[in-house]
């Protein structure tokens, strides 16, 4: 039988089992190389960055922030490799625990924001400090820990046909990610991260088959709640008045100041770029460089066909993810691949967006690029574990045989799904 094909005593059925095979190497390939991407261009604006902060009263060497995230590249290679390794049954089983720690960790932040022993910026606080092996963020640990308890939650709730019941899906599932959303946007003010968190939920029930009407509702809630919580924050505000004002903002204008630099940065990029390490914008002028601008910064330096090589690695993952998740039988290693590509989507899609001014801007990081290590590391981890369950893909014919969705119209029609691999498990 074909490799990835599935058997039972000889024969394919329904409650076959998977036969493993070789992972998706591109899935391997593409976040490597833009890993090293965002190494490379943090090593060309590192120093540039470390004068400015020495500008400030600090005394960062030049190669400073070149090693931190050098640092950072290793450990997440590391936590992609173990999340590869580790059985996904083992992940998936202690993925409640992993939920609660990352609430926990957030609760226990928020407390020592209160009391002064974290130091809050912004008027939040969203890093606990480690000493000399630097600082972790919890809002990912918390996004790591939903994104494993929904494939769970809701794998089952679609094997007993109740992904639309009322009080056996939806209400738990409306608590979970509300309680989420208001640490994470509310006490931490960080919205990026809670539209990310969103994605995740939001693509998870959109491939498990949420009715449209649901889907409908949740859609129209978010963009409430999304409102009630721009026009509640002043600095939210300012950015969509400024998005407003498109073309007619100026670089005299200190709101619109982060967006028309990041636009300079591209603009001045031309076709080819200016080459590694002549960065003009990097030195002070563009705000959060290394962070959430550094696709600006790639547009400056490496021009036009940079940033869609840039764009093209990312569509290539992205769509690796989604042949993946529509290879697997069992639902929720589908809803669970489900929710990583709406993990990185988000974070794509609305950072690129941002920075070319149509969409406002959010401070929502670009994935495996953007300077930091807790972030990388836990979306490595998630990367690790989609393509662990690369290995359990079948042909498109025998998930049509297993869902009993013959014109395969959607990916939703894993919502009636019915068996799952038991190796895959």
């Amino acid at each position: 039988m074909e490799r990835g094909g599935w058997t039972r005593r000889g024969r394919s059925a329904p409650e076959g089992v998977v036969r493993v095979h070789k992972p998706d190497r591109l899935i391997l390939v593409m976040t490597f190389v833009l890993m090293l991407v965002g190494l490379l261009v943090i090593y060309a604006i590192g120093p540039q960055r470390a004068n400015l902060m020495n500008s400030l009263g600090y005394d960062y060497s030049d190669q400073y922030f070149f090693v931190k995230q050098a640092v950072s590249f290793a450990l997440a290679l590391i936590a992609f490799f173990a999340a590869y390794k580790i059985p996904h049954s083992f992940i998936l089983k202690h993925g409640s625990k992993v939920l609660w720690a990352g609430f926990i960790a957030c609760i226990g932040l928020a407390i020592a924001a209160k009391v002064g022993i974290v130091e809050e910026t912004l008027g939040a606080a969203r890093w606990i400090s480690l000493g000399p092996l630097g600082s972790i963020q919890p809002s990912e640990i918390l996004k790591f820990g939903l994104l494993t308890y929904l494939a769970v939650f809701l794998g089952v709730r679609m094997k007993e046909g109740a992904i639309n019941d009322l009080h056996k899906t939806l209400i738990p599932i409306a608590v979970i990610v509300g309680l989420a959303l208001f640490m994470i946007v509310v006490v931490q003010r960080d919205l990026g991260t809670g539209i990310s968190l969103t994605a995740i939920a939001a693509s998870m029930l959109f491939v498990g088959g949420l009715d449209k009407k649901y889907l409908a509702i949740l859609g129209v809630t978010m963009l409430v709640l999304g409102l009630i919580l721009i026009f509640t924050s002043p600095h939210r505000v300012e950015r969509v008045m400024t998005f407003l004002q498109g073309d007619n903002t100026s670089v005299s204008d200190a709101d619109s100041y982060h967006i028309e630099h990041a636009k300079i940065a591209i603009g001045s990029g031309g076709i080819f770029g200016v080459g590694i390490g002549d960065s003009v914008q990097a030195s002070g002028y563009l705000p959060e460089a290394i962070n959430d601008s550094i696709f600006a910064i790639i547009g400056e330096t490496f021009g036009f066909v940079g940033t869609m090589a840039l764009i093209a690695l990312f569509v290539t993952l992205l769509m690796r993810l989604l042949q993946t998740m529509d290879h697997l039988l069992d639902p929720k290693l589908r809803l669970l691949v489900a929710g990583v590509f709406g993990w990185m989507a988000a974070h794509v899609i609305l950072n690129i967006a941002a920075m070319i001014g149509i969409f406002p801007l959010t401070g929502i990081t670009l994935p495996l690029l953007s300077y930091g290590g807790t972030s990388m590391i836990f979306i490595t981890a998630a990367l690790g574990l989609a393509y662990q369950l690369s290995r359990y893909t079948v042909h498109t014919s025998q998930v049509k045989e297993a869902t009993g969705n013959e014109d395969s119209r959607s990916r939703r029609g894993v919502g009636r799904t019915r068996h799952a691999s038991r190796r895959g498990a």
